[in-house]
């Protein structure tokens, strides 16, 4: 993910280093928010990881006058909650954090039908590619640095979809309306998915995996990748002769560049190479760990969701 660039011609850009508590105080006390005007505004969420896009975003939506703010989150996990909770007209959400990623929030969101699945914003460094994606599917995007004009047009965009789902719509409106938009949000998610193998080709041929260890940025050959673990958004890279970390944000970013012939997602925090799987280990309630070949010979859980894999690959 691309650092933020503050832009100098933002107004007040001191508001942008305020704390998260003296905005939230600004954004409750600005006489555009009052409850007369409050029928009319969007209620939106905003989750991105990074401090500073949050206050950017927030300070160029309230400047639009008519967005309600009703929960900020840092990652995946806390949007899929934010989501249930709060049920928001539009949900600004960055697409890659730690552990869980913006698709994958998607994904949760549409397993889940009970959730009101709000439009769609992405926060964004994607390719063109990608970003073309989200166009055709009729979901917004914002690329990083926000722009005061693309906001509003973002915003414009939303609120002419809103209509479809208001109380003067007919009754069927609604409904069909919130259909529609999974229907679009699911197309999306396979688009992005279609997208995995091509980009995982091009990576593969390379052959090697950036691993910071110490000061120094190691190129190491996959062969000799024994697994990867992400824990606290942190993902380790463990080979025979060395451990340091990866630049990725997320297991699904590492996966792209694995040959996917090679590597196998055991669990949703292990990703572990095949040929360096030293045993596989009977476990209770007839589950399984991985004793892997580096040097502590880790134990690696295999999820249940998993276990048909592992006895595909070894015939158990």
């Amino acid at each position: 993910m691309t650092d933020l660039k503050v832009r100098s011609n933002v107004p007040e850009p001191s508001l942008l280093l305020r704390s998260h508590s003296e905005i939230w105080t600004h954004h409750r006390g600005n006489p555009a928010h009052t409850e007369g005007s409050m029928s009319s505004a969007l209620t939106a969420v905003i989750v991105d990881d990074e401090p500073l896009a949050r206050q950017e975003l927030q300070y160029l939506l309230e400047s639009s006058g008519d967005v309600e703010i009703v929960a900020q989150g840092t990652n995946g996990i806390e949007a899929v909650d934010l989501i249930r909770t709060h049920q928001p007209d539009v949900l600004f959400l960055d697409v890659q954090m730690p552990g869980l990623d913006g698709f994958a929030v998607l994904k949760k969101v549409l397993a889940d039908r009970r959730n009101r699945v709000p439009q769609v914003v992405f926060a964004t460094a994607f390719d063109r590619y990608a970003v073309k994606a989200f166009e055709v599917n009729a979901v917004d995007y914002l690329l990083k640095p926000f722009d005061q004009a693309r906001v509003s047009q973002t915003l414009a965009k939303v609120r002419a979809r809103l209509p479809l789902t208001s109380a003067a719509a007919p009754p069927q409106a609604a409904p069909t309306a919130a259909a529609s938009a999974e229907a679009k949000l699911d197309a999306l998610l396979k688009m992005v998915e279609e997208r995995v193998p091509s980009a995982g080709v091009a990576s593969v041929r390379s052959g090697k995996v950036v691993v910071r260890a110490a000061s120094r940025l190691l190129l190491v050959d996959q062969r000799d990748v024994c697994f990867a673990s992400i824990e606290s958004g942190t993902i380790s890279v463990v080979t025979k002769a060395a451990e340091g970390e990866s630049n990725c944000r997320t297991l699904e970013e590492l996966q792209e560049q694995l040959d996917p012939d090679q590597f196998w997602r055991a669990h949703r925090s292990f990703v572990v190479n095949i040929q360096h799987i030293r045993e596989v280990v009977p476990w209770f309630k007839s589950s399984y760990q991985l004793r892997m070949d580096d040097r502590k010979q880790t134990e690696i859980p295999v999820s249940r969701s998993q276990t048909k894999r592992l006895r595909e690959l070894f015939n158990l």
